[in-house]
């Protein structure tokens, strides 16, 4: 029997499609905050003009999970978000795709200063976002917390490593 490369590829897509609907024993990111599980956040702090804020973060450490990042969350708690560290510093360069809600990206100096702030980045965009410079992290947060919160470029964030 032949089959036209047309039948072959519809066929191939069905089957990773069924592949796909299989029950799991792994949660999904969103799953898992919606179940409260907190572990494996570490604090970390911004000092800002109006004092200390403070959020629980996911660290993306591996090159894996730096690669997916907040990709295919629909939401992150109040004062959580995800940071990048990068060791080392060296100009940092995201966009969005397969992101789907907004996020403040945050650039972090060597010496914990914010060297810039992106703001509201766009879903699913395919823009670059750079950091400018060389940094040591790179902060994600809920889209407007940054501003809702007062932080500004110049702040200080520090946050704890698990060890």
């Amino acid at each position: 029997m032949v089959f036209s490369s047309r039948l072959f590829g519809a066929i191939a897509l069905v089957s990773l499609a069924v592949a796909g609907c299989a029950p799991t024993a792994a949660r999904s990111p969103d799953a898992a905050v919606a179940a409260g599980d907190r572990a494996g956040l570490v604090p970390l702090e911004i000092r800002t003009a109006r004092g200390v804020q403070r959020y629980q973060v996911e660290i993306a450490a591996t090159p894996e999970e730096q690669a997916r990042g907040l990709m295919y969350r629909t939401s992150l708690p109040d004062h959580g978000g995800m940071i990048f560290p990068m060791a080392p510093p060296r100009p940092a360069s995201f966009w969005m795709k397969n992101t789907y809600i907004p996020l403040d990206m945050i650039f972090i100096r060597p010496d914990g200063s914010i060297a810039r702030i992106a703001a509201n980045t766009v879903p699913e965009s395919l823009d670059a976002i750079d950091s400018g410079e060389p940094v040591s992290a790179v902060l994600e947060i809920a889209g407007g917390a940054a501003a809702a919160a007062g932080i500004a470029e110049g702040d200080k964030v520090r946050w704890t490593v698990a060890r």
